[in-house]
């Protein structure tokens, strides 16, 4: 391990400069889409920049947690199983990060506590100060001298007052003691509450937020208001005056729809500038925010919309299917149309639920997310079912993949018992089964089949077609796959295997003949998928979405699977 001391002389060598943002009052208040905005902000200004996140939770990665407790479980590149802010930062900024850009509590202790078993502490007492802080400054002076930017950015998960986030504001205070305050910025964002009942919005949360800060030694250079509606300069001059920071360092944050529209909004406040004086620089450039601009313009037009299904497991919120979401969307508006995304419960689609069914019915297109566990399987095989004789475009993800198989088995091979052995290990017809890599398998977390993989698609299907090329990478996260017993029986009834991972010889991607858009695939499209470059897939089904709409509507009852796919 290099001497902390020797890796600040190295950065200091460098033109690097590091933005930090933390939150105050509450959590959720949107800090992964405010350091994402003033990465946008400095990108399209001429700078590069990559991002970290520090979760002060004690998991090694939120892999193991699940999507209704923290949200998607977001996979980079190289496989790593990250905060779903990772997806924000992505996305917004057309990055592709890797696992040094998600650091948990869980990390840093196991590395400390791996250190201390191997002797590297060479007999001292561990302690949080300094061996712990010096471990995550290690860690992010590392990620900045091997990723080389003009900025990196920062964000602290958690909130100012959560005991388990101070060894993390540590962290900051020693890095700006050694680099200095003209290398780092600190943004503060605070949630400015409004309460109706005496028709007020209330700044003392973020006094005492700010007060918090202060006492671990950090006094924030900018104050970000996270509220629902702009205030006064009233208000602002009020904040200056008690917290000693200055008006134009204070900015508002209001809650923006679409939420690219904040680009704008800050850009308006002059924070493109204002950040670029901070770090030196007396003649700032201009963010170039026109692709953007043009984006939530054509969002704002009066269109036609469109209704998406999407047959979750996870039901509380859309934080578990996140960047799903965020890909139907930028799909949809490609395609110059407005789409309202339906939740539908796959639990209560098998138990017959006719709020449910009639949800599901009033349908133009269907996902099948990705998941873990038999619970509401049945329900998504159910909606597969009416999908395939309607006529609707479906488009099956990951575990959406393999419910489509089963269906298939059952009702087009006559098997019966068709299943997955992740359901029923007992199954006569493993249709999906165990990968041969994770037979020996015991652990959970970061086991599974992660990260970027390469597909090879065949010509002349509508996957060639939505790609149109034969070679692409995409990403995984699973421990299941088809069973290559039954390809050639599945073949015989009318399903294309279009995707191969050849190297293993591992099924990517099926589609049905003889169907507008029933196409499965085993990666997540949807981390690739970005506002600006929506992903070929989610287009291509939405498309199809489109176009069956009208023939849909005159055949209610129609079958599209023919008979001559039925085995005898």
């Amino acid at each position: 391990m290099k001497n902390i001391e020797n890796l600040f002389q190295e950065v200091k060598k460098t033109k690097i400069n590091f933005i930090v943002v933390t939150g105050g009052v509450c959590s959720s208040i949107g800090k992964g889409v405010l350091i994402s905005s003033i990465g946008v902000l400095l990108k399209n200004s001429g700078y590069s920049v990559t991002v970290i996140k520090w979760d002060p939770y004690l998991n090694v990665d939120p892999g193991t947690m699940s999507p209704l407790v923290h949200g998607e479980v977001f996979v980079t590149q190289d496989g790593a199983e990250t905060d779903l802010d990772l997806g924000h930062y992505e996305r917004m900024l057309d990055l592709t990060l890797n696992r040094a850009s998600s650091v948990s509590s869980g990390q840093i202790f196991q590395e400390i506590l791996e250190h201390e078993r191997k002797g590297l502490f060479l007999g001292a007492d561990i302690q949080l100060v300094p061996h712990v802080v010096e471990a995550i400054i290690r860690r992010l002076l590392n990620f900045a001298l091997t990723e080389k930017m003009d900025f990196v950015l920062i964000e602290v998960g958690g909130t100012v007052g959560d005991i388990e986030a101070e060894i993390f504001l540590e962290a900051i205070h020693q890095i700006r003691y050694y680099l200095g305050n003209e290398r780092m910025m600190h943004c503060h964002l605070s949630y400015v509450p409004y309460l109706a009942w005496v028709d007020e919005l209330k700044t003392k949360p973020t006094q005492h937020s700010v007060m918090a800060l202060k006492k671990t030694g950090i006094k924030p250079d900018s104050l970000f208001l996270r509220l629902d509606n702009k205030v006064g300069q009233e208000h602002i001059k009020k904040l200056s005056i008690r917290l000693g920071i200055p008006e134009n360092m204070i900015f508002q944050v209001p809650t923006c729809k679409p939420t690219y529209s904040l680009f704008m909004e800050l850009q308006s406040q002059d924070l493109d500038c204002v950040l670029q004086n901070y770090f030196g620089q007396q003649n700032p450039e201009r963010a170039s925010l026109h692709q953007w601009q043009n984006l939530v313009t054509n969002i704002k037009k009066e269109k036609s919309s469109i209704t998406i299904g999407l047959v979750a497991k996870y039901i509380g919120g859309n934080d578990p299917y996140m960047s799903v979401i965020e890909a139907i969307k930028a799909a949809a508006w490609h395609c110059l149309h407005e789409v309202n995304i339906e939740i539908i419960s796959g639990e209560k689609i098998e138990q017959k639920n006719k709020d449910e069914l009639d949800a599901l019915h009033a349908c133009d297109g269907l996902i099948i997310p990705g998941g873990f566990g038999k619970r509401g399987v049945e329900g998504k095989i159910q909606a597969i079912t009416w999908a395939r004789e309607q006529g609707v475009p479906t488009l099956g993800i990951c575990l959406g993949m393999q419910t489509m198989i089963i269906e298939f088995a059952r009702s087009l091979a006559g098997l019966n018992d068709a299943s997955s052995s992740e359901f029923d290990p007992k199954t006569s017809n493993p249709v999906i089964d165990l990968l041969d890599e994770q037979k020996e398998v015991v652990q959970c977390g970061g086991t599974m089949r992660l990260g970027s993989y390469p597909c090879t698609i065949k010509e002349g299907t509508l996957a060639f077609k939505a790609y149109g090329k034969k070679h692409i990478y995409e990403r995984h996260r699973h421990r299941y796959e088809f069973n290559n017993r039954y390809r050639e029986l599945f073949e015989k009834i009318g399903v294309a295997f279009s995707g191969i991972f050849e190297q293993k010889n591992l099924v990517e991607i099926v589609e049905l003949k003889n169907h507008p858009f029933m196409v499965g695939c085993q990666f997540h499209p949807e981390f690739l998928s970005r506002p600006l470059k929506p992903h070929p897939l989610f287009v291509a089904f939405i498309e199809a979405a489109i176009q069956a709409i009208g023939s849909r509507y005159f055949n209610k009852k129609s079958v599209y699977i023919s008979k001559k796919y039925q085995l005898e």
